[in-house]
Formats: structure tokens, sequence, C-alpha cells
């Protein structure tokens, strides 16, 4: 019992935290349609509402390779996205695999515990990111500022991540479809996607006005260009903004991830009451859908964070500048990675630059592969997925697989769970370093996600439908 003490501590809190209420009826689809539309309207307009008291703001960004996938929006209320839920999420799920936190996830109250450690530790986790925002000068020197303007940045940051928290649960606990991070996820991902395909605004590249979206550039340049084949090679190579190779290449992982959503091994099981019933349970190559993309996702977008930050302040130290160097870019100003760990785990964005230094893109590749099997076989072990998991589930159902005896069905299942785990993180990786390296929009762990969330969102809706519930009546 000493080290559950740990979980213990939450108890004074929970009468505090805001909480959503569980459902005391079954939810229509309807409304659950209707739920999730509100939380997604409410994500979108955070994201256009500017922050107040900030002041012009020149300085880099830190999270500018994660923005899409954290559902973040520079300078408004959504600044921080989904970054502290998923941070939060990923540690508290590694203490409780790792044992520091001893927690019975068939308990109710050491679930509901855990639950709102997790709340808890997501709050706190905005509250210092919030801090650690407006002291590093992202918003103007805090002097500049003034002390009340910086609190309250950092008030605002906070109250739009507890609503963040709230959303999320709010669709967790059965009033909507999914979590809201996967909605604000995909969302932010599509839009991205949409924008860059086909946005009207026009940009100044040295060579006139170009518009920035990479069908309406095509047709533009088609028509204002009197050499048609050296228009259609600049509309399908530019490298100053989004082209149509890069378009080509994004819708050609989309199919690539349905494709391999498909993949799965069906083991027969039968019903031990029902004589002659009998069934198959599916495991899915992605097992653990995106969630180790996800995992891996926060750790990186913390280590970019905090080591800009570290750069910016401390450029002549040795370890500062193993963990990374940053460099502004000339066009759009922004800084990128150019030595150190950080430097090795960033993506290259097209064949050139793996040409050009295939050792950064190696280490790379090996980088995504291992974390992402590693992340997707841990997270077995803590969401209650795992072979030992699965048998009792299968047990309270009365479901056994011809052959085995009760006794030795984990066995069985730890056969296939924890290498379709592995297995499935690896090919997620793999196919995130594909994208990366065609230079598909949105960059490959956005579409990725953005894919594996909406194929779930499908599934989701077959299976309400396929239960008597219908979106018109």
């Amino acid at each position: 019992m000493g080290k559950f003490r740990l979980l213990d501590l939450v108890k004074p809190c929970m009468c505090v935290l805001p909480e959503v209420s569980t459902p005391d009826r079954r939810i229509p689809f309807r409304e659950k349609i209707l739920w999730t539309g509100i939380s997604l309207f409410v994500f979108l307009v955070c994201c256009q509402i500017p922050l107040y008291g900030i002041s012009a703001n020149k300085s880099t960004d830190p999270f500018y390779w994660m923005r899409v996938i954290l559902a973040s929006n520079r300078g408004t209320l959504m600044e921080l996205g989904i970054s502290p839920i998923v941070t939060s999420g990923m540690v508290m799920q590694l203490l409780a695999g790792s044992k520091l936190l001893e927690v019975d996830q068939s308990v109710k109250e050491d679930r509901a515990l855990f639950q709102g450690a997790q709340k808890l530790f997501g709050m706190v986790i905005t509250l210092g990111e919030a801090m650690a925002y407006v002291l590093s000068g992202m918003y103007g020197p805090v002097k500049d500022l003034g002390a009340g303007n910086a609190i309250l940045i950092i008030l605002q940051l906070f109250c739009a991540g507890v609503i963040v928290l709230i959303l999320d649960e709010l669709l967790q606990k059965g009033y909507g479809l999914g979590s809201g991070i996967s909605l604000f996820i995909a969302t932010n991902i599509c839009e991205t996607i949409c924008w860059k395909a086909f946005s009207p605004t026009t940009m100044n590249t040295g060579r006139g006005p170009e518009f920035e979206g990479a069908v309406i550039a095509l047709f533009h340049l088609l028509i204002s260009r009197s050499d048609k084949f050296t228009a259609l090679k600049e509309a399908f190579y530019r490298q100053s903004a989004p082209n149509i190779t890069s378009l080509f290449a994004t819708v050609l992982v989309f199919f690539f991830v349905i494709y391999f959503q498909g993949f799965r091994v069906d083991l027969p099981v039968k019903n031990q009451r029902v004589r002659g019933q009998t069934g198959s349970y599916p495991i899915k190559l992605f097992y653990t859908s995106n969630i180790p993309i996800i995992l891996q996702t926060a750790l990186v977008s913390n280590l970019y964070f905090f080591s800009q930050l570290l750069y910016k302040r401390f450029k002549a130290n040795m370890i500062v500048n193993m963990i990374g160097q940053w460099q502004e870019t000339e066009i759009s100003g922004q800084s990128i990675p150019v030595g150190g760990l950080v430097y090795y785990i960033s993506p290259p964005h097209s064949f050139g630059e793996v040409w050009n230094d295939p050792i950064h893109a190696l280490f790379y590749v090996v980088f995504i592969l291992v974390s992402c099997a590693l992340f997707s076989k841990a997270w077995i072990d803590v969401s209650g997925s795992s072979a030992r998991d699965v048998a009792r589930q299968l047990r309270e159902q009365q479901l056994m697989m011809p052959g085995y005896r009760e006794s030795d069905l984990p066995k069985a299942l730890n056969r296939y769970i924890p290498t379709a785990a592995a297995f499935g993180g690896a090919c997620i990786g793999a196919l995130t370093i594909v994208a990366d390296f065609l230079g598909a929009i949105g960059s490959g762990t956005g579409i990725l996600l953005a894919v594996t969330i909406i194929y779930e969102y499908f599934e989701k809706i077959c299976k309400e439908e396929g239960s008597g519930a219908s979106f018109l009546f």
C-alpha cells in the first residue's frame, strides 16, 4: 500500500476538479452527433479568438513543426492545443505501466482516482506551459507586457486548456463520438490540407504573385504563363509553397493507410453456454490505432520546445548544443533544427535531404520505428488491451477459443497481441516516414492521424447504425 498512497494524495482535490457526470441513460445517436458538433464548434471558435494583451509577435515559434498535430493555433486561445492533455496522459500511463503508480483499473474507486490525477496533472502542465510561453518571451519581453498583461495571458491559456480537458471528457464519457483529442487533431489536419490545396491567398516569391493553394496555383500558372510545360513543372515541383506532387503524395498515403486498416487476424471463438454458436475476435494490424504516433509526437514536441528555449538562452553551453541547435529560415523566419539530438529526430522533407545527409535519415528512421513499436507495446499493458485483459473480457462474455482450456487463453492470445502491437506500431512509423520523405502536405504523422481517426469515426457510425440508431430518424 506504500506506493498506492501516491494516488490517494489526489482524493482531497477530487471535489474541486471540474467533472462531466457519466450519463444515466443511453445517449441517442442524433444527440451524440449534436454534442460532437457543439464541442468541435467551441474548439474552432477558440482557435480564432486572439489572446488579449499580447504585443506584436515576431519571435520564432518552437512548435512550428507540431502545430497541425497538436491542434494548436499561434496567438489564439488554442495556443497550447491538446499538448497538456496528451503529455499528462502519456506520463500517467507510463507511471502506471512501470508500477511506480499502483492502480487497479478493475476497481471503480481506483479508476476514478487515476482519471482525477490525470486531469489534475493536465491542469498543472497547462499552467506550467502557459507560464513558460510568457516568460520565454513568445509574446514579447515580459517587461514590455507588464505584470498585469502577463498574468492575464497565463489565465487565458489556462482557462482554454481547462475547456479542452472538459470537452475531451464530455465526448469520452459517451455524450459524443470518440474523444476530443482525436476530433480536434483530425479537424486541424484536414483544415490544413484543404487550405494548402485550395488557398486563394497570394504570396510574392520574387517572380511575381503566386497563389498559395497548390490546385489554384496550377490553374493560375497554366493560364498566365505562355510556356505551358514550364508552368506545369513549376506547379508540380515549386519549393516555396505547396505543390501538386505533395498533394498527390498526400492522397497516395491516404489510400495506403486505408488499405492497411483492413489487415487483421480473426481468432475463432465459441460460446460456452450456447452450443454451436461461434464467432471471431479480430486482432488488427494497427492494434493500438494511432496512440503510438500521438505519444511519440508529444515526446518530440516537448523536446523541441525545451531545446529551443535552452538554445535561445545558453547558446554556448555544450550540453544544450548536444540537445539541439537551431537556425532561423530566410523564407518563413521560423527556427529549424540544424544540429544536436533534435536535428536527428526531425524528419527529412525530401529525398534530396536524405541523399545529402544519409546518417540523419537513418537515425530518424530507426528512432521512429523503435519508438512507435515500444510505445505501442507499452500501451497495451496500461490501456486494458493486453492478452490478460482480453482473456478476462472473453471469459466474462462466456467465450472461449476452440482447442484451448480457460487457463491457457492468455497464453494463446499472447502469441498474437504483443506481436500485433509492436509490428503495427512499427508499420505506423514506417508509413509516417514514407509520407515525410514524399513531402506529403501536413506531415506524415498528421496524415496518418487524420486517416486513422476518420476511419475510426466511420466504424463508430457504422456500429451505431447497425445497432438500430439512425441519424435521420
